[in-house]
């Protein structure tokens, strides 16, 4: 009945103790597989500076079969960092596609880290070469934390990364929670080049609107994940390193507008979910550099989110309040 209609939400701690690395692997998976087979839809994105220094977004998406819609409100505030709060905000909203009626809500901060680590590994497995060692990682923020996580995890031959952060000295916190995890060499450094050149794979995870380091710089056989170009105007990428490399984005439409892919138009792009499905082929030569345009998808999130809640109705967890229509 509409009068004994609920709405389940699930705030930043419950989130938190329902989500497992493992599971979030598979929900992303299966959302790439569903935006390969064409089963899982992406819906234009909103992206928008507001009168501020913040930027607000929206990714929106549905799976028919499945009777899931819903979409992320998400963005960038930098000033929360003055009132000891998370600079990216999130918040995932679950739809009845028969009614229109929303039946969960979610915080979503956590989701879109994990979401976006998982991602990169699955990029990583698809395209960097299994006997990497050495990795160069732009940015020891929230996200080039998780990156790094799930690089160790997806690649065990990595033994050695070299680090580049914007205070431009060793960041003693972040190589200690990182020894705690992994026996591995690590290194700061402020010379980008010479670590481009030394790594085979490199994780640019940046708010930056510039190039990071020069075309010249990367070796052949090197792979780049570039998480941080999510918005129009933004780039880590140098200039004509697309054109030689082979490039996989998660959405080839949406990497041209707002990945580094928008300022390389007419890229020839594959997808990662065909490459998953086996939908297409990507015959990595040893000198192939290779790129993963990572912009993010609305169905990774409302996977990551129905895994979530499915877990949450399962465990009596969450709040739920009275929502009648």
């Amino acid at each position: 009945m509409r009068s004994d209609a609920q709405l389940l939400l699930l705030d930043k701690a419950q989130v938190h103790a329902l989500l497992q690395t493992d599971d979030v692997l598979d929900a992303v998976r299966e959302a790439f597989v569903l935006h390969s087979r064409q089963e899982g839809r992406v819906f234009p994105v909103i992206r928008e500076a507001l009168g501020s220094n913040a930027v607000f977004g929206i990714k929106a998406g549905d799976v028919p079969s499945e009777a899931l819609l819903g979409f992320k409100a998400a963005g960038f505030w930098p000033d929360n960092r003055r009132i000891g709060g998370d600079s990216h905000q999130a918040t995932i909203i679950l739809i009845d596609p028969a009614t229109g009626r929303p039946v969960c809500i979610i915080d979503g901060n956590a989701v879109t880290t994990l979401r976006t680590g998982a991602a990169g590994a699955l990029g990583l497995q698809q395209l960097a070469r299994a006997e990497s060692t050495r990795l160069c990682l732009f940015g020891t923020g929230v996200q080039g934390r998780i990156q790094l996580k799930f690089a160790l995890r997806a690649m065990p031959n990595l033994r050695h990364l070299l680090y580049v952060n914007t205070a431009g000295r060793p960041d003693e916190a972040f190589e200690a929670e990182l020894r705690g995890e992994r026996d591995i060499d690590i290194a700061h450094t402020t010379d980008r080049n010479a670590a481009v050149a030394q790594s085979d794979v490199v994780i640019t995870a940046t708010s930056g609107r510039s190039a990071l380091f020069d075309a010249d710089a990367v070796r052949p056989g090197t792979h780049l994940n570039c998480v941080g170009t999510d918005t129009k105007g933004k780039r880590e990428l140098p200039i004509g390193l697309l054109n030689r490399a082979r490039v996989v984005a998660d959405d080839r439409v949406q990497a041209a507008q707002i990945g580094e892919s928008q300022w390389s138009p007419g890229t020839d792009c594959m997808e990662l979910g065909d490459l998953l499905t086996g939908k297409a082929l990507l015959d990595r030569q040893p000198g192939d550099v290779t790129v993963f345009d990572m912009t993010g998808l609305a169905l990774q999130d409302l996977t990551v989110a129905r895994m979530l809640q499915t877990k949450a109705v399962n465990c009596h967890s969450g709040t739920r309040v009275a929502w009648p229509w």
